[in-house]
Order: C-alpha cells, then structure tokens, then sequence
C-alpha cells in the first residue's frame, strides 16, 4: 500500500529512492522461482552490504516502490520483480544487473502467450544501460536469444546429462524466435530449460560461464552439488530438495559473482538458505511436520511431482487449487501435470480449494480411484483430514497454488503453528541483511 500510494503521489519517486543506493540495484526476474533465488542471493551478499529489498516476495511496482522506502543505511537494492512488471521496474531503477532465470507458460489471463512476455524482456534488455551485467539462464532458449550478441552477460546453466531426458509434452519453448523452426533437443532438465539447437538457423545452447556438474539429489531433504565458477570451483550441499533449486541456486550464484562475491562467499550463502514462506518449507504441528510445495504451473506442479516421487511418495497427499487473480483464473493447466506417477504410491488423497472439483475430476481422469479421493474445498478441513491420516513423527505434504498457500498460512498462524505473515517478512528482512526502514 505505501509504494502504490507513493506511485500515484509522485511516479518518478522510485527512480529517485533508487538513485540513492550508492551501489546501485539488481533485479531478479523469472517465472520459476525468483523468491527463493533472491533470498539465496541476499545470503551471499549480506557479508558485503547493507541490502534493500523485497524479501517478503512484493515484486510488483508497488511492493518494490514499497521496499525502496525501506533503504535506510543500505547500500544496494536487491528486488525479486513480476515478469510483467519488469519492463516499468527496470525503467524506474536502471538496474546493474538483471538476472533472467526461466519464462515458462504462467497465468495466461494475466499474461498472455510466453512469447508475449519474452518480447517485453527483449524491449528491457535493449534499454538496460551499457554498463549493467545481463545473466541469464542460457538453458532456456527464450533467455539465450535475448543475450545474444550482448556484451558483458554472465551465462548459467547445468552440465550433468544423467539429469537430463526427453523433451516433455508441456514443454513452453519448442521454436526458435528467430527463425521459427522447431529446436532440436538433446535432452531437457526442467520443462524447455536443457541441451537445444535450431536446425534452421543454428543457434544453439552455448557453454555456460558457471554452472553445476555432479548433482546429487536427495529426495526430499536437500541435494549437493559442485558450482563451476571462471576462477574457482567450490562443494555446495542445499537445504532445498530439487532439480529446480539447483536452478535457483545457480541464479543467485551468477547474480552474486557478478556483483563481486568470492567463491566461499557464495558457497555460503547458498548452504545457509532456508526454505522461504511456502517454497519447501516446513512446519512443526505437534510431533507431526507438514512440508508445503508451492504449485502454479505445469513445469513448476511437474517438478514437484519429480522431486515427490524421488523422495519416496507420501501415502497421504493434500493438493488444494485456487482461482484467484494472483492464481491464474484459468486453471486449465491442471490438465498439463503429469501427476500419474503420484499414483503408484499414494493411498489418499485430500483435493481443496475453490477448484477442488476440477482437482479431483483430473484424477479421476489419471485413473485414480474415488474412493480414495476425499474432496474438502475447506482448506482448514482438508489440513484437518490430512493430519488426521498422518502417523505421529510423520509428515504431512500439502501443495497449494499460491491464494491457498496463503489461506493456508493464516489458518496455521491462527492455531499458533506459524507466525502472522507479517511477522515473518520481518523477520526474513532482518535475516537476509536486508536495512530496516522508517520507523
């Protein structure tokens, strides 16, 4: 509410606010996974300066107008930022690095086909002062395109082909966007994010300046793996479980190298990170856990179900799906999720939300049994239903979209399990190094 009382005030405050950061802004865009790139970066960069930021996750104009009133004594601006709000973001900051990390199909009542968003980032890349470091994810064929030709650009990605495989059917980036004609995959990591090459023009998937090799996944509880940087090389073990964070993890490295961290500092930092509100995280309700995994899209839910399924799949699952606007209205992309492999291990069921119908008519389209689905579009019933099913010293693995995710929050906080949403963000802020604002 400040930063969009602020932008209707006086719309150039936010260039002035950043203005004032003597070293100056990066952002963090991406459709997967900015949040929790953004806390790991701020780990890694908490030892070298007093940060502002959005750690809370507002990455719209006004939450980042909102976190520039919080820059008392900092020195640099860290802001995770909405894919569609990155054009007016980038303008108003003039950023000296812009970290890219994925664009996947998302929301698209809100914005539209990918290569909609991915022409608006060209227009922010071609604006982007000579002196800002561009890094991007050169996996995903949208970014790699946007880098081209550019100087100073960092590139990220993974070299470790035993996590790779064939392009799946929900893949987003299939054509090149400078010729037209279908890549060509060698093999594919997350979604569209892999190994490509254009047989009509000839781009192709250049080596990465940093990446992670001989990646070890962990299931559920974390992975390991080792970051190539130019000069140095280092041994990193994440707390957060996934190929996806592998991806995130690389991000916030690239960001933080490219703004002068050393190679343990970035080490660090990234085995320091917790799971951020939502993302991995887990809660303790009595001698019982629950472990929420946010869902939003087909590459996000189908990385999840990956990682379930790695990990061992729960006997007991919680899926609760909103449609609010900060969801995505249309919810059709629940037809793109390969749950079917859930289904090997899972017993029980518990579909919430407001669309908890449409949850549980896809699963019984994957040939899931109804009697083993209980439909509970209560979210406090379905956690309910879910814990009474849970073994004492078990956990409890609920995957919410993003409104249900928060609904969720409250109710824990509401029973003492969590701290108020507010709380929390401050307390993200003060952990991260983030510089406090007015009082």
């Amino acid at each position: 509410m400040p930063g969009r009382v602020l932008n209707a005030l006086d719309p150039g405050a936010s260039s002035r606010l950043a203005a004032r950061l003597e070293q100056g802004s990066a952002i963090i865009s991406a459709t997967n996974g900015k949040t929790t790139s953004a806390a790991m970066t701020a780990a890694i960069l908490a030892p070298r300066f007093r940060l502002a930021g959005n750690p809370a996750g507002a990455n719209l104009s006004s939450g980042v107008s909102t976190a520039l009133l919080h820059t008392r004594g900092a020195e640099l601006g860290l802001f995770e930022v909405d894919e569609a709000a990155l054009p007016r973001v980038a303008e108003a900051l003039r950023p000296r690095a812009l970290c890219l990390g994925n664009l996947f199909r998302d929301q698209l009542d809100r914005y539209g086909e990918l290569e909609l968003l991915a022409e608006r980032w060209r227009g922010v890349v071609a604006e982007l002062p000579a002196e800002s470091t561009l890094v991007v994810n050169v996996d995903d064929p949208q970014l790699a395109q946007l880098a081209y030709g550019r100087e100073g650009v960092i590139r990220f990605g993974i070299e470790d082909r035993r996590h790779g495989g064939p392009l799946p059917h929900a893949a987003d980036a299939r054509y090149c966007s400078a010729c037209g004609v279908a890549y060509s995959y060698r093999l594919a990591y997350v979604g569209h994010l892999g190994e490509y090459s254009c047989p009509g023009c000839g781009f192709e998937r250049s080596q990465p300046d940093i990446w992670a090799e001989e990646i070890e996944l962990d299931g559920l509880t974390g992975s390991s793996f080792r970051l190539r940087l130019p000069e140095r090389t280092a041994s990193v073990r994440l707390r957060l479980p996934g190929l996806y964070n592998v991806y995130n993890a690389l991000a916030a490295a690239a960001l933080g190298y490219a703004l002068g961290a050393q190679a343990d500092e970035i080490a660090s930092g990234l085995e320091s990170t917790r799971a951020v509100f939502g993302r991995s995280e887990r809660i303790e309700i009595g001698e019982k856990k629950l472990l929420l995994l946010l869902i939003k899209n087909p590459t996000g839910a189908n990385e999840v179900v990956r990682t379930l399924v790695a990990g061992g799949t729960p006997k007991t699952l919680v899926i609760a799906l909103n449609d609010g606007i900060a969801d995505g209205q249309d919810v059709s992309w629940i037809w793109d999720v390969d749950f079917e492999p859930l289904l090997y291990g899972l017993e029980r069921l518990i579909v919430s939300g407001g669309r908890a119908a449409e949850l549980a008519l896809r699963f019984k389209y994957a040939s899931f049994s109804e009697s083993q689905i209980d439909v509970i579009p209560s979210l406090a019933g379905a956690l309910d239903r879910g814990l009474e099913l849970t073994k004492e010293g078990g956990e409890l693995v609920v995957c919410p979209t993003y409104t249900a995710m928060l609904e969720l929050q409250k109710v824990l906080a509401e029973r003492g399990y969590a701290d108020l949403y507010w709380q929390r963000a401050a307390r993200a802020r003060e952990e991260s190094g983030h510089a406090r604002g007015p009082e």
